[in-house]
């Protein structure tokens, strides 16, 4: 299938595995790069930028086709070394990078000098015009379906993606949702030109997270995420469980009055003990509602390949079907 995205980024499949915390190592990018899509390393995970610079190179030990660097740029106090990580993926010769969180303004140009192809994470159409007009070459819709932060807004993909296709210029892909053959025709016919899945990469063979966070996301359903931190603006789609009950909890107790520092232990720090470790109720974690249609754990490769294929069943014989009708 070919797409202004699989064009872009080189790749054989529109499809991407967006950048996820203590998921998106170099086993996560390699599995689906080696599969076709583009495999992203989260480079926050990685504590230093040499430690990114590592991964990278452990990374390119793993495939020979593209991959890219997730890198979020976060309003906290301490501020990562962003110089930094930029050097480690332009000096590892990364040629994709997802940007998140702020306006990556201030790297774009350090970015698109070494040749790196560059798509933002968006929750809106102001945003990703945004996107567009500093510079971006593709953008990453999040509907409100999706896993971690959807923004403030509440609008799900089935509204977003066409008011995008109607605004943006460059291309973009669906994010939010997004799981099978279906989603991606569901996307195309949007106006997306690929998709990004977050979630449901988190169920397969090769994602480096404990076995317990595979079957819970197998467990779930669509039903089992919820919004927290909604009264601080920095609202996160999470798999419920104890941790977030309790986080819930204090919001509702503390009203406007709730703090960051009121809960704190939910949600700090709380990344490696969930997924290295399986103590899968140690806080809140990001997952989207697409938990809902996660019903196996497949290698990278099967997993895309059925994609694929059920996308094309679907374009060339149910909807073609219709319109020979």
């Amino acid at each position: 299938m070919k797409t202004r995205i699989t064009e872009l980024f080189g790749i054989q499949h529109p499809i991407i595995q967006g950048g996820m915390h203590f998921v998106g190592f170099a086993e996560m990018a390699a599995a689906v790069s080696n599969a076709g899509g583009l495999g992203i390393i989260t480079g926050l995970t990685q504590r230093t930028p040499a430690d990114l610079a590592n991964e990278i190179a452990r990374c390119r030990d793993m495939t020979d086709k593209p991959f890219g660097v997730n890198l979020t740029f976060l309003p906290i106090v301490n501020t990562p070394d962003y110089p930094g990580y930029v050097r480690a993926i332009i000096e590892g010769g990364v040629k994709a990078v997802e940007t998140a969180g702020n306006n990556p303004q201030q790297v774009l140009p350090y970015l698109k000098d070494a040749g790196i192809k560059v798509i933002h994470k968006c929750t809106s159409v102001r945003h990703s015009l945004k996107a567009q007009s500093i510079g971006c070459d593709a953008v990453s819709v999040d509907g409100f379906e999706c896993g971690g932060h959807p923004g403030e807004d509440d609008v799900p993909n089935f509204i977003l993606l066409p008011r995008a296709a109607e605004e943006l210029d460059i291309p973009f892909v669906a994010s939010g949702g997004m799981a099978d053959g279906r989603s991606l025709v569901a996307a195309l016919a949007l106006g997306a030109e690929g998709m990004n899945m977050g979630t449901r990469f988190i169920a397969t063979k090769e994602a480096p997270v404990h076995e317990k966070v595979k079957q819970a996301l197998v467990a779930a359903g669509e039903l089992d995420t919820r919004l927290v931190m909604r009264p601080l603006r920095n609202t996160e789609r999470v798999l419920n469980n104890a941790a977030v009950e309790r986080l819930l909890a204090k919001e509702k107790q503390l009203g406007d009055n709730l703090k960051f520092e009121d809960i704190i232990e939910e949600v700090a720090g709380v990344y490696p003990r969930i997924m290295k470790d399986g103590d899968m109720d140690a806080g809140a974690w990001s997952c989207g509602m697409v938990a809902g249609l996660i019903h196996d754990i497949p290698t990278c490769k099967e997993l895309i390949d059925r994609i694929m294929a059920e996308a094309d069943a679907i374009i060339r014989q149910r909807l073609a079907g219709f319109a020979a009708a």
